[in-house]
């Protein structure tokens, strides 16, 4: 490509047509030009030049000299970099306020929806666990019934938010105590129902919950896992008080 091209190209990313480009490019080198002076410099058709010279003007970066035949001027470079910049930055401004306003609308019509996510295979509901539990404030509650499930990943962030004054719960533990340091605290099932489709149960402060199902298809439980959750919503809510008193009537301290 050459450098008029590249020239071209780059004005047109600034908002001008490929007409409305080649046109100003000429009337840089020209100064002041007619159309037919124009028109032999360009491969513009001479039809097209009156547009482009006209919406130049519009623009502020061409001026008009209304004698006979008609003179067209392009103005000084630094007053065409300042009308660029201030065009581009008001189209900015329209696409992002009205990017703004859609997202206003999203979160209006947001509030009246319960947003419930679902995540399958083990390596996605990690990921998802160990984003919840960093997003915790007050207190986690984490359980798997695989020891596969807790990855370093998720050992680690639940360690760190441990250190960071979250009250950490783990559930079942016992075969994974020695990971972690006095900051977490263990809790264990007794007379429990046994279901051996359960999963893992994240619960993170009054309002976020996981909870994964594993097994199916011929694989074995911790390679075949799908999981539900939700955070800040009133189903996590009424779910996380269930589970609440499911942890009362089911787990004492370890």
């Amino acid at each position: 490509m050459s450098d008029h091209d590249e020239a071209v190209a780059a004005l047109k990313r600034l908002g001008l047509s490929s007409y409305e480009a080649q046109v100003f490019i000429a009337l840089q080198r020209l100064d002041t030009a007619t159309v037919r002076e124009v028109d032999r410099t360009t491969e513009v058709p001479r039809s097209q030049i009156y547009g482009a010279a006209e919406d130049l003007a519009e623009r502020g970066l061409v001026d008009i000299q209304q004698s006979n035949p008609i003179q067209y001027r392009a103005v000084d470079l630094d007053e065409a970099r300042t009308r660029l910049r201030e065009r581009l930055d008001r189209e900015e401004d329209r696409a992002f306020d009205y990017l703004e306003s859609a997202r206003r609308e999203r979160a209006d019509e947001s509030e009246a929806q319960e947003d419930i996510w679902t995540v399958q295979g083990t390596e996605t509901i990690d990921d998802r666990v160990v984003t919840l539990i960093g997003d915790a404030d007050e207190r986690v509650v984490f359980g798997a019934r695989e020891e596969g499930t807790f990855d370093d990943a998720v050992t680690d962030a639940l360690t760190a938010a441990g250190e960071r004054g979250v009250a950490v719960t783990v559930v079942d533990g016992d075969r994974v105590r020695e990971r972690f340091g006095d900051d977490v605290s263990f809790r264990a099932t007794t007379d429990a129902p046994n279901d051996e489709r359960s999963g893992r149960v994240l619960v993170v402060d009054a309002d976020t919950v996981l909870i994964s199902v594993t097994g199916g298809d011929g694989l074995p439980a911790v390679d075949h896992e799908a999981a539900i959750w939700s955070a800040h919503t009133g189903f996590a809510t009424v779910l996380v008080g269930l589970l609440d008193v499911w942890f009362d009537q089911y787990l004492e301290d370890a």
